[in-house]
């Protein structure tokens, strides 16, 4: 089995960080010389978590407030190890230290079910390079292994029931069992956060920045954000990974976003300093090991040696996946609805997990360094049919607008034609009421052009390119989710990816 404990890579000579420019004056002085100072204080703290020694000094004295949990007492028949290391990460609904006022604020009312509201299956990579993220529907049909209740004692023989259930009747210990029944993926570390962990966590953080092309707003969690960037507090970032309500793909949308947040979470710690800072990441660790449950082989050591191994990480380094669903309303007497997995799609992603294997397919062609950053769209550019018209007397202007749009993944026509008036100074887009959101599509990729409602137009978007274009700046689909198990890097959905 992997011990996650032991040193990830030899520590080598520190890496010579880059300087940002800020108001502390220029990166160079006027002999060009580097602020050796700022690079020697970046230094010493590679040089401080590199180091065993010292890095387990600094982390000395956290495991003592560590809740622990044994969810792999008395498991037998288990699957065998592969490479790697995999965590089961479990939110639950515990809201019992929440505060009344926190409880207002966030919607945080009702009784609690005692059972998981979120199931991650996390993979590092063996080589460290990689971390795989697997969401698993808490409505998922499972059959729970046979076991004591937890509540009455009485023992119950295998039965179906939603994956979430499976904690309420037994705890940690019948969710690891029943999640390895169902993928076959040995779990060699549980970790469990509930409400109150969750906001402590991220606001320990600084908070996370999170991007969304549409107003999300959900009633029962009070989750309110304008399309835009948004720092998100702890609070903030409960509402928004707990919302169902937001569209119409209720639990597997919010599991997107989950996602989502995840991946904003690791570029927060990679790309804030978080993991090159000791005195920062003993905070972070100290607030996230003092406030979750765990195993009792996951401690302090194995939070430096996984700080170690996410040095070099950036978001492209971890993939996120749904398990592939073959009913999404599976009637099941006694349970009601549960959400059916495609079983033969489902048994290759971890499958791929198991032997270590990356879930996203290769992506050919990626942005050449300098191109600007795709912005998020609420509607995928190739759902929106366009039709280009120049609206000037500049020579071929609609045919390199109509290119541009086609460049970025719109449906252009790809017959642009000459507009009724030849003397349009701001880009105008026409489009029908009935297909909003695709006009707000286009408008992004053109900033600074005009959006005109037409009556009656139909679902073909009109551009009518004016004297002001310019250039048409990428766009990208919010949910980028895509091939055989629905995956995506985390590039891909954080802000300015």
């Amino acid at each position: 089995m992997p011990q996650p404990h032991r040193p990830i890579r030899p520590a080598g000579p520190p890496r010579p960080q880059r300087v940002r420019r800020g108001g502390g004056g220029p990166a160079r002085n006027r002999e060009g010389r580097p602020r050796w100072g700022v690079r020697i204080a970046a230094g010493l703290s590679v040089a401080v978590l590199g180091s065993g020694a010292i890095g387990h000094a600094v982390m000395t004295g956290l495991d003592t407030g560590i809740e622990r949990v044994d969810p792999f007492k008395d498991m037998k028949n288990r699957p065998q190890a592969g490479h790697g290391i995999n965590f089961l990460l479990v939110g639950t609904d515990g809201r019992e230290k929440v505060s009344p006022e926190e409880k207002r604020e966030y919607r945080l009312g009702g009784a609690p079910c005692h059972c998981t509201d979120t199931i991650m299956l996390v993979h590092l990579s063996a080589d460290r390079r990689r971390a795989s993220v697997v969401s698993l529907p808490r409505d998922s049909y499972a059959e729970v292994p046979a076991h004591r209740d937890l509540v009455t004692g009485k023992a119950h023989r295998p039965h179906p029931v939603r994956l979430n259930a499976a904690y309420a009747e037994g705890g940690p210990n019948l969710t690891v069992r029943t999640v390895e029944n169902m993928t076959r993926v040995k779990i060699d570390h549980y970790l469990e956060v509930d409400f109150t962990s969750f906001m402590k966590t991220v606001d320990a953080m600084g908070g996370v920045e999170i991007c969304t092309a549409k107003t999300m707003r959900d009633p029962n969690t009070g989750l309110d954000l304008l399309p835009g960037t948004h720092r998100l507090t702890g609070g903030q970032a409960l509402q928004y990974v707990r919302s169902r309500h937001v569209d119409g793909a209720s639990d597997l949308g919010r599991m997107q976003r989950q996602q989502r947040f995840v991946a904003a979470l690791i570029k927060q710690a990679t790309g804030g300093g978080v993991l090159l800072n000791p005195v920062k990441f003993k905070e972070l660790s100290s607030t996230l090991l003092g406030s979750v449950r765990a195993d009792r082989g996951f401690g302090s050591e194995q939070m430096l040696a996984l700080g170690q191994a996410m040095r070099d990480f950036t978001p492209s380094s971890s993939e996120f996946a749904s398990v592939p669903i073959g009913s999404p309303s599976f009637r099941v007497k006694g349970i009601g609805s549960t959400v059916k997995w495609d079983e033969p799609k489902a048994a290759k992603l971890f499958e791929a997990l198991r032997e270590d294997r990356p879930l996203a397919p290769a992506r050919p062609g990626k942005a050449a360094a300098g191109r600007p950053a795709a912005v998020p769209v609420d509607v995928p550019p190739a759902q929106v049919r366009v039709q280009v018209e120049n609206g000037t007397r500049i020579d071929g202007l609609g045919g390199r607008v109509d290119s541009a749009l086609r460049a970025t993944g719109f449906d252009t026509t790809r017959a642009p034609g000459n507009g009724a008036g030849r003397d349009v100074k701001r880009t105008v887009i026409t489009y029908d009421p009935r297909w909003d959101r695709s006009a707000r599509s286009v408008a992004t990729a053109l900033p600074g052009s005009e959006l005109r409602a037409v009556a009656g137009q139909g679902r073909t978007v009109t551009v009518i390119a004016g004297a002001d274009y310019r250039t048409v700046v990428p766009v990208r689909a919010e949910d980028p989710y895509q091939g055989a198990f629905g995956v995506v890097s985390g590039d891909q959905v954080v802000c300015g990816g």
